[in-house]
């Protein structure tokens, strides 16, 4: 597969800080992959996102070492917003994207300025309205629809100028469980449907391991492990050690590990752990068998 992006011993210091919000950061992602990045808070993750799209260096100052290579081209050597227009970045809060006064008029406003012609926007909007479930929104203000909603707007708005490259920066950080739910089903038909390349920086990991090819851990602006995702969490030691909050089923697995009580790899979903409680529960009523006294 062909790389979308490719960042080389890349560092970035905000000016008047004491410390570098990324350090040395390796990183290539490959072209219609769904990667998922996840660190503590101050780790780097949204100066990394804002890395991709040319908010940095573009929109900040600092101080900057190494390269960060987008589309095969250095971000810096893009004119002012071209590169915006293949990256798409959806923020963690929502509101700062908006620009318009229904619904309507955001999810057309990108297009327009892409040129695109009326057809083609009517096309896309009936695409991205039916794909993200806000044909009865249509009429309102953004402002005014729930959080769960204002965010899907947001999505809806990047998705249709149709960006080769989507980014998004804790799109579910203020939704509760089944607004977030709603925003991770619009990605899982997004992956399915279409060839995005999508990079999703999230807490939420219940929902973000089904969907992610691999998983990056940032911390203190380092990037500490980037893997494919089953081989990522089978590192869960180091991971908790970081400050990684796994899945309650993972975990729970873990401890069984740990125990002696089970073996074999971590499941990285709730079925997946069903799968191995079952077996081990089979193999416990089995002749001769038991558990370890101290589980």
């Amino acid at each position: 597969m062909t790389a979308v992006i490719q960042i080389e011993n890349y560092t970035w210091q905000y000016l008047n800080t004491e410390k570098p919000a990324l350090q040395e950061i390796n990183l290539q992602i490959e072209a219609g992959s769904f990667v998922g990045v996840i660190g503590p808070n101050g780790s780097g993750k949204t100066s990394l996102a804002y890395s991709l799209n040319g908010l940095i260096p573009g929109q900040y100052h600092g101080i900057k070492h190494g390269t960060v290579t987008v589309l095969g081209k250095e971000v810096e050597s893009y004119p002012a917003g071209a590169l915006q227009r293949m990256v798409g970045l959806v923020f963690s809060d929502p509101e700062a994207q908006f620009t318009a006064m229904t619904v309507e008029d955001e999810l057309v406003f990108g297009m327009e300025n892409l040129g695109l012609s009326i057809p083609e926007i009517r096309e896309r909007l009936e695409w991205v309205t039916d794909l993200v479930d806000l044909g009865h929104l249509l009429a309102k203000p953004p402002y005014e629809i729930s959080g769960g909603q204002k965010q899907r707007v947001a999505l809806a708005a990047v998705l249709a100028m149709m960006p080769q490259v989507m980014v998004l920066d804790e799109p579910t950080s203020m939704l509760d469980p089944l607004s977030r739910k709603r925003i991770f089903e619009v990605l899982a038909r997004m992956k399915q449907e279409q060839q995005n390349t999508i990079i999703v920086i999230e807490h939420s990991l219940e929902n973000l391991i089904p969907l992610a090819d691999r998983m990056i851990l940032l911390v203190d602006g380092q990037l500490v492990v980037e893997d494919q995702t089953r081989p990522f969490f089978q590192r869960l030691e180091l991971l908790l050690e970081k400050g990684v909050l796994p899945p309650g089923a993972m975990r729970f697995c873990y401890e069984l590990n740990r125990r002696g009580a089970a073996a074999g790899a971590l499941p990285l979903t709730l079925d997946e752990a069903e799968v191995q409680l079952n077996e081990l529960l089979r193999r416990e009523r089995a002749p001769g068998s038991a558990l370890p006294d101290e589980f």
